[in-house]
């Protein structure tokens, strides 16, 4: 089996973060009631006429524009023929001869380094409807019909299912962070169909498409799966037929749906219920410039500031953290520790979010840089924890009536500091060495022994300074 090469392409179908449907002005919303976010046009009556989404396009734009793709400034919408209950129409409308984006590349980050995917091209479309499937019958909810979509197509440039869940993985990242879409692979609001072929030599052998998979790791086991289907099915001596699958979660496998479709059988022609749309260099230029920071330069920030790569993709898979975090004017590696610890253990415990306590950022940059100047611990910060959530008192009020139980003079602190020099022999010998752990751990056990209550500041001082006669 090793002989063989596997070879990947995704087609990525994405709902836009619109208000209305993508020609009609139904609400792009299917969580409610099935059947109510419906309208004439979205079933094609006889005498209505459909009109494009403005936003959507917007939106479509933004993601051609965020893949690298060159634009199709004009643009045409076609009619793709085909008979199947979720489709009222008959037809779906999208772009069969000039996508919104064409010729681009994702760049996705593995553990061998960066890979470049390119983009055959994005295209805006409508969605169907969603077909519930419960014992012999099929239901109907048609709020789905009509959503704006646009698909993404790959070129046959992945190997791997590695390389299959990354690219998924930062598609999703990217889209869900400048809000093109909820990116919910759970709910539908994005589905992959994981195209897989495998083949001894460098031509690329028949491909089958596995439709709706429906998460990203089930994106990496369908192309572990099929493509032993596909070895085991060669190497018995039977061939590989173009065929549209599905994934079976409980079984870990593809199963058919039917042979694949071919393009003649859609019978493509022009929408004349739609002139030309144009995108002109002032709106490419406008979207572009609404694009925000991308969460690889997200992570170059964090990265930069010391901040751990596991606290990192925690920070970033929770955008309104993130946003939060990248506002202070503060330490962030502090302030980060704090977000994720004690702040996000006391916001779980309440059920509250950030905005709805007293923890300003203000307060959130005061206290940072107290303890960035050791002027206060982190057990002082857990004492005043509640107050700084709850209390309308000023900041400093807060911090001076912690401070009450602070030890601070030197006569105390010293023999604290003699005591602990006298009992951690190695680490005096440490420092004399130059080891500069050796005042860190120091350090530690004296907050251990003070309960957190050693004024870090004066503590230190002393410590050096009873170190050096040591020497």
């Amino acid at each position: 089996m090793n002989d063989y090469q596997t070879t990947v392409g995704i087609e990525i179908h994405c709902e836009l973060k619109t208000n209305a449907k993508m020609f009609s002005p139904a609400k792009n919303g299917y969580t409610k009631e099935a059947n109510t976010n419906i309208n004439e046009i979205d079933f094609a009556y006889p005498g209505v006429l459909p009109t494009i989404n403005e936003e959507a396009v917007r939106l479509a734009l933004k993601a051609a524009i965020l893949l690298n793709c060159k634009i199709n400034q004009t643009m045409y919408f076609d009619r793709k023929n085909y008979f199947y209950p979720d489709l009222p129409k008959g037809y779906q409308i999208t772009q069969a001869r000039t996508p919104i984006g064409v010729d681009g590349f994702l760049e996705i980050k593995l553990n061998e380094g960066t890979k470049k995917v390119r983009i055959h091209d994005i295209h805006i479309e409508e969605d169907t409807a969603k077909s519930i499937h419960h014992n012999n019958k099929t239901l109907l909810d048609f709020n789905r019909c009509g959503v704006p979509l646009i698909e993404i197509v790959t070129e046959a440039d992945m190997h791997t299912s590695e390389e299959a869940k990354a690219y998924v993985r930062t598609l999703k990242e990217l889209f869900f962070y400048e809000d093109i879409s909820d990116c919910k692979i759970e709910e539908g609001s994005m589905r992959c169909d994981v195209n897989v072929s495998v083949s001894k030599t460098n031509a690329l052998g028949t491909r089958t498409e596995t439709k709706n998979v429906g998460s990203i790791s089930s994106v990496g086991e369908v192309v572990e799966r099929e493509a032993i289907r596909q070895i085991k099915k060669i190497e018995s001596g039977n061939r590989i037929e173009e065929e549209t699958r599905r994934y079976d979660e409980a079984k870990k496998e593809t199963v058919l749906m039917r042979k694949k479709e071919t393009g003649n059988d859609y019978r493509y022609f022009p929408d004349g219920d739609f002139p030309p749309l144009v995108l002109t260099e002032e709106l490419i230029k406008e979207v572009t410039s609404s694009i925000t920071l991308l969460p690889e330069e997200r992570r170059k920030i964090l990265e930069n500031a010391g901040i751990s790569e596991v606290n990192i993709e925690k920070i970033i898979a929770n955008k309104t953290l993130c946003d939060y975090l990248l506002s202070l004017n503060t330490n962030l590696k502090i302030a980060s520790n704090l977000l994720l610890g004690e702040i996000a253990s006391y916001l779980n415990t309440h059920n509250k979010k950030l905005e709805e306590t007293k923890l300003t950022k203000e307060r959130l940059e005061y206290i940072v840089k107290k303890l960035e100047t050791k002027e206060i611990t982190n057990q002082v910060f857990k004492d005043i924890l509640i107050s700084l959530f709850e209390s309308e008192k000023e900041i400093e009020e807060i911090l001076k009536e912690a401070k009450k139980d602070t030890i601070d003079d030197d006569e105390t602190l010293r023999s604290m500091i003699i005591k602990i020099i006298e009992d951690n022999e190695q680490s005096v010998e440490d420092y004399k060495n130059g080891k500069d752990r050796a005042v860190k751990f120091l350090m530690g056990q004296i907050m251990k022994s003070s309960k957190g209550k050693a004024s870090p500041t004066l503590a230190n001082a002393l410590l050096i300074e009873e170190l050096e006669h040591k020497k």
